[in-house]
């Protein structure tokens, strides 16, 4: 072998090697880049599970659920695309099955009360990601633009109604401890959080039954009216609760529609 050959043949294995060592490393980048994928997407469908869980039912409505179904069957079809070892085939079932319920609607639950900061906190959270959901389905274009403005705005307000809700349940635990100028106090701050987005229909209507209320303790107050005993509190506070309930589906079928 003379020194040529030599050297062809040293910078032929210099480049093979080189080769190797790029391919090696595109088919590991190839696979890191799909592991990564494959747990966002799954930890996106595990936050689509849990806004249809974990936030109160009486803040869903029909719109909002089918809108989170929708992103739910998206990631479905990714996830089957890249062949993982989850369990697509059975989610999609689900999905297809909890969106019978709500068609049919048979879906409905009791509300649900904001009653610790915890709770106010985690339901926030929950809210912001599904509003940022929203938005993402709208720039997609799995959603029209009209729609998915008016379901965030629907959401804007509920992030302020949680702060809302769990003003008046602290009204309603100091009520019953007699502490009405407390009680008073959280219904002024409830009145002022919703005052925060006061165009949106739904929060004048809360503020006016915010108002009614303080007005119904400063009479309580002042010697006015009758104190009511717990147990006549807890009985108006549930009826409260229920009549509270039906006006937000009332208020919700018309936004749906």
């Amino acid at each position: 072998m003379n020194t040529t050959t030599i050297v062809i043949f040293f910078a032929v294995i210099v480049l093979v090697s080189i080769a190797i060592i790029v391919i090696s490393q595109f088919r590991e980048k190839a696979k890191i880049e799909r592991a990564r994928t494959v747990k966002a997407l799954e930890d996106s469908y595990y936050l689509t599970q849990r806004l249809l869980s974990e936030l109160p039912p009486q803040y869903l409505s029909r719109d909002l659920k089918l809108v989170v179904l929708m992103r739910a069957e998206d990631i479905c079809k990714e996830l089957q695309a890249l062949k993982t070892a989850q369990p697509v085939d059975q989610w999609q079932s689900q999905i297809k099955a909890t969106r019978q319920r709500i068609e049919d609607g048979a879906d409905e639950q009791s509300p649900q009360r904001i009653d610790t900061p915890q709770r106010c906190s985690d339901v926030k959270q929950l809210l912001q990601s599904l509003f940022k959901l929203i938005e993402r389905q709208q720039k997609k274009g799995r959603i029209e633009k009209s729609l998915a403005r008016k379901l965030m705005s629907l959401v804007l307000f509920l992030i302020h109604k949680t702060q809302a809700d769990l003003l008046i349940s602290q009204a309603r635990d100091l009520i019953r401890n007699n502490e009405l100028r407390k009680a008073i106090h959280c219904y002024h701050l409830a009145s002022t959080e919703l005052g925060k987005i006061k165009d949106h229909p739904m929060a004048v209507k809360s503020i006016k039954s915010y108002r009614m209320r303080i007005k119904e303790l400063e009479g309580s107050l002042a010697g006015n009216a009758p104190q009511k005993s717990d147990e006549e509190q807890q009985r108006l506070d549930k009826e409260w609760d229920s009549f509270a309930h039906e006006e937000e589906w009332k208020k919700k079928a018309d936004y749906d529609d």
